[in-house]
């Protein structure tokens, strides 16, 4: 598992990169890192935290079965765990709406970045162009878990995610790059507007001093 989520996270970083890339315009690199990062991986660890806490403490105790839900269906095991919770059906319907959300961004974004790039980088493509892309991430999801289940899918996030690392590699230097010639040029313009200060101060003086000689 944790080889196939380093390979899911891969295989999906160039639809996440440009989709936040195209939201995150106007925006500073460190409200960037705030919206996309911190944020995200608190969320994260509260969630892996209480439930996953949660599903440790069923199991050990007794109370629920949960490796054994996991074992014979993944996708029901969580509302499996949450009967275990008070307000069972409304803590399920939340994970529903929470699900049918993930699958709707998670599309969204990618039949985004796809239509994209496939109409040569136009960012008002034609709306059925797009729709076109999303059924057919659609279709090719049903075809993996149709033809082999969850381990077809796992074999295509890995073999898509491992080779695509070594993009990620020389991306990092690039953007390493890029932020190194950015402030190279900042730091040549703040120079620049300090001489410039400087040089109209001088001249200020000059005529200031001209003109009390001529009025002397």
């Amino acid at each position: 598992w944790t080889i196939f989520y380093w390979g899911w996270w891969i295989s999906w970083s160039p639809f996440v990169g440009m989709f936040i890339a195209r939201i995150s315009k106007g925006r500073s690199v460190r409200e960037l890192l705030v919206g996309v990062i911190f944020l995200p991986s608190i969320l994260c660890f509260l969630w892996m935290s209480v439930f996953g806490g949660s599903a440790i403490n069923l199991q050990m105790t007794g109370a629920r079965d949960v490796a054994t839900a996991v074992n014979e269906n993944v996708a029901t095991a969580l509302f499996d765990m949450l009967e275990a919770f008070p307000l069972t059906g409304i803590v399920s319907f939340i994970g529903v709406l929470l699900l049918i959300s993930f699958f709707v961004t998670s599309s969204d974004s990618g039949s985004l970045v796809v239509d994209h790039l496939t109409s040569g980088g136009k960012l008002d493509s034609p709306k059925p162009q797009r729709v076109f892309w999303a059924v057919m991430e659609g279709l090719v999801a049903i075809a993996l878990l149709i033809g082999g289940g969850l381990g077809a899918l796992q074999t295509a996030a890995v073999s898509i995610g491992l080779p695509f690392s070594v993009i990620l590699l020389i991306m990092c230097w690039s953007m390493k790059k890029a932020f190194t010639e950015e402030l190279d040029l900042l730091e040549s313009h703040y120079d620049e507007q300090i001489f410039r200060a400087q040089h109209s101060g001088l001249i200020a003086q000059v005529k200031e001093r001209l003109s009390d000689g001529a009025k002397q």
